[in-house]
């Protein structure tokens, strides 16, 4: 589990991020973000049920990525709102190949330092 000073968990905040927010998306994973004029990001991971229907499989990946975010969370620029994408593509993958994949589409923002 992320520490609380970086969970993005109001739905407010996340339909802003949504409407307003810039996207990047590769293979394996989608990447929306936000500037959130705070001293710290904050992040949220989504699965949804297109990606699988089992709960379980869901579940898993959505503690994958977030293992894959608290492992490099000093390398993020603070200040910025992220949603992470859960894609169709993921489920097969582990931790390892999906944090390179991970990082690879945060390579194209300006989210790592």
């Amino acid at each position: 589990m992320l520490n609380k000073k970086h969970r993005l968990r109001l739905e407010k905040d996340i339909k802003t991020l949504f409407a307003k927010g810039k996207g990047v998306f590769g293979i394996c994973i989608g990447i929306k973000y936000m500037k959130n004029n705070l001293e710290d990001s904050r992040f949220t991971v989504i699965v949804g049920t297109k990606v699988s229907k089992k709960a379980v499989e869901r579940n898993r990946l959505k503690r994958q990525i977030r293992a894959v975010i608290r492992k490099n969370i000093d390398n993020f620029v603070p200040g910025y709102d992220v949603v992470f994408f859960g894609k169709k593509e993921s489920l097969n993958k582990d931790t390892k190949e999906l944090e390179k994949q991970i990082l690879n589409v945060l390579k194209k923002t300006i989210l790592l330092k």
